[in-house]
């Protein structure tokens, strides 16, 4: 195929499109249709069998008419009509191809080149079979042979002849003369498009594949990070407020009960926000509960933005983030509101939290890095995670991602 096609003129056809075999009279349709390997090996094939015919058939006018002289003019000009009529149509149409042309173009300039060959072949072959009967004829008359007419066909008779020559023209130009070799392009080029969407469809099942696995890894590394400091925090709520440790150990198994299942099908590319709005439901209910209610929180989206898929463990990841280094590390009540809206084809989901707000080193731990290679692994640049402060102090931690719904 060419270049604009993805598979060069002058290089072997993948196994998947490739038909032709091994053997040395075929080998040259291991190589793209009309390209110049291509017709270089058709093309000695070809005129190596025309050759071998045109000695005989020299050798046949020679013994006719006793002139061996007039016999090799007579195979040598079989040679370059027959030789013309197979190539003529292919190598135009090679040279086609060699323009790079847009595929529709090309497919069309192809077909035409090819009747543009027969065309002129017919006029090559009328040439020479006119050469050879005049080169034949001083020695047919000295030998005191000449044609005598043949008997007088009725009009059904000559239009039944007439077709039969027509086909048998079709026939022998069509197919010797480059027929075949235009079936065998558009038979290539399907092959090709098959071979083309299967290997774009195994390129993203392997891409999928391999995301899946390294969001189970970095999922991994986020539930036992979330859980240790939840933990942690009950260890020291024991000590210091045993019924509040208890009310806290209460609704932690009720999240746990709750959201693992999710965490778990969360791998999947079948994760939706609205099932990451229920973790981070339930994680914040749980800390509003060890916080001794100190922090509210809101969560703000529209009903069909729900179904739509989303990374999992990202907003989880982006809500401790914000109780951790946002709510907690300043006293009295804080707030934290996660909304999700869309615009311009585009997911945004916003974590804003009043806290301590931005310091420095803020960003660059674990959690956070996870979030970038989620995002980089699963959108590529297509999506974004920008940290900024918020218009009450604290954070904004907003995620953007492309809106699959809006796309299809």
């Amino acid at each position: 195929m060419s270049e604009r096609s993805g598979y060069p003129l002058g290089q072997v056809l993948p196994p998947a499109v490739l038909l032709g075999g091994n053997a040395v009279w075929s080998r040259y349709r291991q190589y793209p249709v009309f390209s110049l390997r291509w017709l270089a090996g058709r093309s000695l094939l070809v005129c190596s069998v025309i050759a071998v015919v045109s000695m005989f058939t020299g050798t046949g006018v020679g013994l006719a008419v006793q002139d061996w002289g007039a016999g090799l003019r007579g195979g040598l000009a079989h040679f370059i009509a027959f030789s013309l009529m197979a190539t003529l149509g292919p190598a135009m149409a090679t040279a086609v191809r060699r323009r790079r042309w847009p595929e529709a173009t090309e497919r069309r300039a192809v077909v035409l080149a090819v009747l543009a060959g027969m065309v002129i072949s017919y006029g090559v072959d009328k040439v020479a079979s006119a050469y050879v009967a005049e080169l034949m004829q001083p020695h047919l008359a000295a030998m005191g042979l000449k044609s005598t007419p043949g008997p007088q066909l009725g009009p059904v008779a000559k239009a039944i002849g007439l077709a039969l020559n027509v086909a048998a023209l079709v026939v022998i130009y069509g197919l010797f003369g480059g027929g075949l070799a235009l079936r065998a392009y558009f038979s290539e080029r399907r092959r090709w498009e098959a071979d083309q969407h299967a290997r774009e469809v195994g390129e993203l099942e392997s891409r999928v594949r391999e995301a899946d696995l390294r969001l189970g890894v970095l999922q991994a590394q986020v539930e036992p990070h979330f859980l240790f400091n939840t933990l942690a925090s009950v260890r020291a709520l024991v000590r210091q407020d045993p019924a509040q440790a208890e009310a806290t150990l209460d609704a932690l198994v009720g999240f746990l009960r709750a959201t693992i299942p999710k965490l778990r099908d969360g791998q999947s590319l079948h994760a939706t926000l609205g099932q990451q709005l229920e973790i981070c439901a339930s994680y914040l209910e749980l800390m509003r509960v060890r916080m001794g209610g100190r922090l509210t929180y809101t969560i703000s989206v529209a009903p069909e933005l729900r179904a739509h898929p989303f990374p999992p463990s990202l907003l989880i990841t982006l809500v401790e983030n914000a109780i951790k280094h946002g709510i907690e590390p300043r006293p009295g009540p804080g707030r934290i509101d996660v909304v999700a809206e869309r615009e311009d084809g585009r997911l945004r989901v916003r974590v804003v939290d009043d806290g301590a707000g931005l310091k420095p080193g803020v960003g660059g731990g674990m959690g956070l890095a996870n979030v970038r290679d989620q995002l980089a692994h699963r959108f590529g640049d297509r999506a974004s995670l920008q940290l900024q402060p918020g218009p009450r102090g604290g954070v904004v931690a907003q995620v953007e991602v492309p809106c699959a719904m809006e796309e299809a």
